[in-house]
């Protein structure tokens, strides 16, 4: 599994990872949705199943389901502020398309 953050998307996840004792790990993924297929998910995970596949980068512990996966594997994420928004910002190598508002994408 190949998936990389930026310093501020790490230093993001500490963040939220310091605030909840309950949190193993952080979780990433997709699910269905949108009018173009998938959207990302990024939460807290209070466990870590089987199937999950993780990384270590620098205190942030980052699984992702064996269903997600193949279709986030290679990805960089970000964190950004631009004015009164922040997001996670994603860099997919996967994505053949996404959806204008941005809020979903598809995979070949």
């Amino acid at each position: 599994m190949s998936i990389s953050l930026t310093p501020a998307a790490r230093q993001r996840m500490l963040d939220f990872l310091a605030r909840d004792s309950n949190a193993k790990a952080v979780r990433f993924g997709v699910k269905r949705t949108g009018c173009s297929g998938y959207s990302y998910v990024v939460d807290l995970a209070d466990s870590i199943r089987d199937d999950d596949h993780w990384i270590e980068d620098a205190g942030v512990r980052l699984v992702v389901d064996a269903k997600s996966l193949p279709l986030v594997d290679g990805t960089a994420i970000d964190f950004q502020k631009k004015g009164l928004n922040a997001e996670f910002v994603f860099h997919n190598p996967n994505t053949t398309g996404e959806c204008g508002c941005g809020e979903s994408f598809t995979v070949g």
